[in-house]
């Protein structure tokens, strides 16, 4: 008998990049998700997220995180500079009941390349409700700072051992100053 495990990991995993946007007091961006974003991005109380996206083909990584910063949040590219990037690929899988759902089924979840950039710009150009200068869907209803410490607790539990793994990597960064 094959079952919906069997089935997921016979497909392959969206490739994705994300973001952590870190301002120079400290706090990280994270995004709260709309109503109705689908279960991929919201389980009961855990709607926050840091900026993610798929990445285009040919895209590079790096562009394409740049991309989706300003597509989700405003954030022209020339208002960050990039701090670190994670070496590895960082990967969940879908529960099964979800991965049916997300993507039409095509994805067992998604291999993400993850970038820190430094927040340059003034706080006055995050726009989550008219992200991309108003030419994308708002993914977010409200936005905050948050602490690095806290950014597994926000996530959907699926997505959690990913957000570690950010944190691990990116949590010395959390102090980084904006001056040359």
């Amino acid at each position: 008998m094959v079952t919906d495990s069997d089935l997921g990991t016979a497909l392959p995993y969206r490739p994705c990049v994300g973001i952590a946007l870190i301002a120079p007091s400290g706090g990280v961006f994270v995004g709260r998700r709309k109503k109705g974003a689908g279960s991929e991005h919201v389980a009961g109380p855990y709607m926050w997220q840091m900026p993610q996206g798929g990445i285009d083909p040919g895209e590079d990584p790096e562009a394409a995180a740049r991309r989706e910063l300003y597509e989700e949040t405003n954030v022209p590219p020339e208002a960050v500079k990039l701090l670190a990037e994670i070496p590895e690929w960082l990967a969940y899988d879908l529960p099964p009941a979800v991965m049916k759902q997300a993507w039409k089924g095509r994805y067992r979840g998604q291999t993400q390349k993850w970038f820190a950039y430094g927040f340059l710009g003034s706080e006055d150009v995050i726009d989550v409700l008219n992200p991309g200068g108003g030419a994308d869907k708002p993914e977010f209803d409200a936005w905050r700072w948050a602490q690095f410490a806290e950014l597994p607790d926000l996530i959907v539990p699926f997505k959690r051992p990913v957000y570690e793994g950010v944190v691990a990597a990116f949590s010395g960064l959390d102090r980084w100053s904006a001056q040359p």
